[in-house]
């Protein structure tokens, strides 16, 4: 018995060891994602503080923190039982910042030249300004549409896990439908989660334009060039493909969720990471691969240059006033993650892509790179391009797609919740959907099926 008794008691000290160690570590994850999603939210997405709790920090676990809002400093704070308290600040034109790895009076000291943005005309005729046609495409079955639309902000049972909160239907060039949920209109940001890696796609692409960068050639990581890492190239960080040794998990700690609540700079904690598969054999989604091209635009264009560039060279040519992209603590992009851009801009980044990378006649992005963006990895069995998820399906059983009922050229920008802009260039059409989803997701196949069969 003595013997049962100690294994017993052996048995119960590790499994609390073992919760203090996950608490340890997990609390200042959860956190800082309450600290920073409360600062972005009412900052950048004009949002009041308790709409925030009642629906972005009400998910389990995050719940659990205490999450306060500071309008003296332009900040939110978040801790749980007032221990592993974290900070995230607001900055004009950088959004909010985890305080992480460096001292908040030296954030907030931090000298990057960010530019003013300019608002969309209402005078000005759609995509590039907000002035809207006086008739619209021919043929399409509006009732059949306004259906799909309002059918995409329906819920069951007592609460609203669905919450969507922006669609709007972009066909031949105009808005066919534009709906939002109570509290959103027109002029709110929403984060766009991971759909920010198909932002990262088209800077990577004006740099190619311009000479500055080579999908082919090895990635501009200076430290791998002295290891097994120099055969990684910048076409392998794209395709998700790298080999780098990563978990991409956000149920708790890992590799994804350290980076970006716990470190200074995301690009460089990923980088650090070994090769564990040769590069192009194994297609592993990665938000760490993505703020390592985040970091190469940065070492690219210059800290001079690195604020203002996705604005002249992107933002401001496509109308897309609005984006914001949010930096680490070390003034680098959080590009897998952190932007904010209201639906419209959405729609004009969709835009973008589907009139192969041209606006108002002015080419953006090089000839080829949407192609090059929508053609399969190799290791992706047809689901994944560069920075963009596709529906391709596997070559030898395309009807094995993700989405059966929508056509095979169909490519999106994703992110977590709920985020998605749909390009479907065989149906001229760009579709944004956002929202707060807790586990009753669209069924995005069924959704875009029905708005193509409203057209003519």
């Amino acid at each position: 018995m003595k013997i049962v008794r100690r294994i017993l008691v052996l048995a119960l000290c590790a499994i609390i060891l073992y919760a203090v160690t996950y608490a340890w570590r997990a609390a200042p994850i959860l956190t800082a994602y309450g600290a920073k999603i409360m600062c972005s939210c009412v900052f950048l997405g004009d949002r009041d503080a308790q709409s925030v709790r009642d629906y972005e920090l009400k998910r389990f676990l995050i719940s659990l923190g205490n999450y306060e809002l500071n309008a003296d400093d332009s900040s939110a704070t978040g801790s749980i039982l007032g221990l592993a308290r974290k900070k995230a600040i607001y900055r004009k034109g950088l959004g909010c910042t985890i305080v992480n790895g460096i001292a908040e009076s030296e954030l907030r000291s931090q000298k990057l030249r960010v530019v003013a943005r300019g608002v969309p005309s209402d005078s000005v005729p759609w995509p590039l300004g907000d002035k809207q046609p006086a008739t619209l495409p021919e043929g399409v079955d509006m009732k059949r549409l306004e259906a799909a639309v309002n059918d995409a902000f329906t819920f069951t049972g007592a609460e609203n896990l669905r919450n969507t909160r922006a669609i709007l239907v972009v066909y031949r060039g105009a808005i066919i439908a534009e709906r939002y949920a109570d509290g959103f209109d027109r002029h709110s940001r929403h984060l766009g989660w991971s759909m920010t890696k198909s932002v990262m796609n088209a800077l990577v692409g004006i740099l190619v334009r311009q000479g500055k960068l080579n999908v082919e050639a090895p990635a501009p990581v200076p430290f791998w060039q002295e290891d097994d890492r120099s055969v990684i190239t910048l076409n392998h960080l794209m395709q998700a493909s790298s080999g780098l040794d990563w978990v991409e998990d956000y149920g708790g700690p890992s590799d994804a969720t350290s980076m970006l609540f716990k470190k200074k700079d995301a690009g460089l904690f990923a980088a650090h990471h070994p090769l564990r598969h040769p590069p192009g054999t194994v297609f592993q989604y990665s938000s760490g691969t993505t703020n390592i091209i985040a970091w190469i635009i940065r070492q690219t264009v210059g800290d001079d240059d690195y604020y203002q560039f996705p604005v002249r060279e992107l933002f401001s040519p496509t109308g897309m006033h609005s984006m914001v992209q949010e930096v680490d603590a070390g003034g680098t992009f959080v590009g897998s993650s952190f932007s904010y851009a209201t639906a419209r801009d959405w729609a004009r980044f969709g835009l973008l892509y589907l009139n192969d990378g041209v606006v108002d006649g002015q080419r953006i992005l090089p000839e080829g790179w949407v192609r090059y963006s929508t053609t399969p990895a190799p290791a992706s069995n047809g689901v994944y391009g560069a920075q963009f998820w596709l529906n391709a399906g596997p070559a030898d059983n395309p009807d094995a797609r993700p989405m059966p009922d929508v056509p095979t050229d169909t490519y999106s920008a994703d992110g977590f919740a709920g985020q998605n802009v749909f390009i479907i260039p065989s149906k001229e059409l760009v579709v944004v959907k956002l929202s707060e989803s807790r586990g009753d997701y669209l069924d995005d196949n069924r959704f875009l099926a029905e708005i193509i069969a409203a057209l003519p």
